[in-house]
């Protein structure tokens, strides 16, 4: 017998808690959120781009054929599971194969190339938990399908991008670029590479010696302090790019140039999958420490045809959102939560039915409206709406209902003025403190 039921105890209630790696977005945080995504939707708009919705979860062989069965991400970080017919499914740890599926199931090869989409909301993936790092984090990104291969678009995508973070007032923003060539001279330079690292693979930590034989180019992406000089004497890809491919990464420069974007140039800068070839980009900001990028992209142009698609040209990019908030909070960026605009403080039966009026009212104008739900004397309901941060108090008393003069009350200066209520409506618009916005 438990001790709970020896003593007649009911058994104290679990306390939950949001599952490591997760958590709570809370009202103080969405503004930041809400003005990041509405900037995206704004900004993305102006360049083309279309909204797409995907499913949280897809097929976990979408994901093993795109990402790579051998990749960490799907062999430990995905999270799958049997679903009742026995398919495997997994929640998305990205979604650039996702908006791929969509562009061959949709037929959307169909549509006037190129196809301009862009996409938010959450991914996952089972990583250790660090700053700005979360097992269910939040994307923000934008592919663009089919048409020609042409650097315009490159520079165009890029371009974007950059204006976005701008419209952010990111600060210390970095853009990288580089090519990695096409499969060809990308083949034969990844053979050069080989053959300089195992002339130098006793000095390579694990990782490294394991890549040389699996992937070569991921030990450019080494953080190790002991492997950096190493890494400085190696071969180049841009010294092996073949005719075609230098030739684009000189017009997707010169396209970047006219546009005005700051870029530099960073060799070490690669994509570990088959299937990325060309123009690659990373985008970093302050305030994130070593771990400081805040956006990855690049050229796919063998993605679509190895998800079952025709041959299919692509460029794209990731923004990690949790990251982005984080730069932007600690460089002060973040808005505040906005109080009302309008606290009713009323009092009696009658005041009610005047308040539910007001409040209706004022909220069809596009005011933020607190409307308490039991009357209150007015200095304790003028104290509220102080602690709330109401720009206004809108008193409403036996007074105010016969009379039809109506006391509003400006709380950061303790004025107040009577006005009828259509008088009122006309004040608020001029003011303008939340309400419409006159085109």
């Amino acid at each position: 017998m438990s001790e709970s039921s020896a003593t007649g105890q009911q058994p104290k209630p679990r306390k939950f808690q949001a599952i490591k790696g997760a958590r709570d977005l809370l009202p103080a945080e969405t503004p930041l959120w809400n003005h990041v995504e509405e900037t995206a939707h704004a900004v993305f708009g102006t360049f083309g781009f279309s909204e797409i919705r995907l499913p949280i979860f897809e097929p976990t062989e979408l994901f093993a054929r795109s990402i790579g069965l051998d990749t960490d991400v799907v062999s430990k970080e995905m999270y799958s599971f049997e679903d009742r017919d026995e398919s495997m499914i997994s929640l998305r740890p990205e979604a650039t194969a996702s908006v791929c599926r969509a562009y061959i199931e949709h037929n959307m090869q169909q549509l006037p190339q190129p196809v301009k989409l862009y996409y938010m909301g959450p991914m996952f993936r089972r990583e250790r938990p660090q700053k700005g790092r979360y097992r269910q984090f939040y994307q923000i990104g934008a592919e663009v399908l089919g048409g020609r291969d042409s650097p315009g678009i490159d520079a165009e995508v890029i371009d974007m991008v950059m204006i976005f973070f701008d419209k952010l007032q990111l600060q210390g923003l970095e853009l990288d670029i580089n090519s990695i060539g096409c499969r060809e001279c990308r083949s034969k330079y990844v053979e050069v590479l080989r053959d300089a690292l195992l002339k130098v693979k006793d000095k390579l930590g694990p990782d490294s010696q394991r890549r040389i034989e699996t992937n070569p180019l991921r030990v450019l992406d080494s953080k190790l302090p002991s492997e950096q000089e190493i890494i400085a004497t190696l071969p180049r890809m841009a010294a092996h790019l073949c005719a075609d491919c230098a030739d684009h990464f000189a017009e997707v420069k010169r396209q970047l140039e006219l546009r005005g974007v700051i870029y530099r140039e960073n060799w070490r800068l690669v994509r570990g999958l088959d299937y990325y070839m060309r123009t690659t980009f990373e985008i970093t900001a302050q305030g994130l420490g070593s771990q400081n990028a805040v956006c990855g992209g690049g050229r796919y142009d063998g993605l679509v045809e190895l998800l079952g698609g025709p041959p299919t040209k692509g460029i794209g990019f990731a923004i990690g959102e949790d990251r982005l908030i984080l730069s932007l909070q600690e460089s002060g960026k973040a808005p505040s939560t906005p109080g009302p605009d309008i606290y009713i403080a009323w009092m009696g039966e009658k005041a009610f039915a005047t308040a539910i009026r007001a409040a209706k009212d004022l909220r069809a104008a596009g005011y933020r409206v607190e409307l308490p739900a039991t009357d209150q004397k007015f200095g304790k309901a003028l104290g509220q709406a102080d602690k709330l941060g109401s720009r206004y108090a809108l008193i409403l008393g036996q007074d105010e209902v016969t009379s039809g003069d109506w006391t509003l009350k400006t709380l950061a200066d303790g004025s107040q003025k009577k006005y009828t209520e259509h008088e009122l409506l006309e004040y608020l618009r001029e003011g303008k403190p939340g309400g419409q916005k006159e085109i």
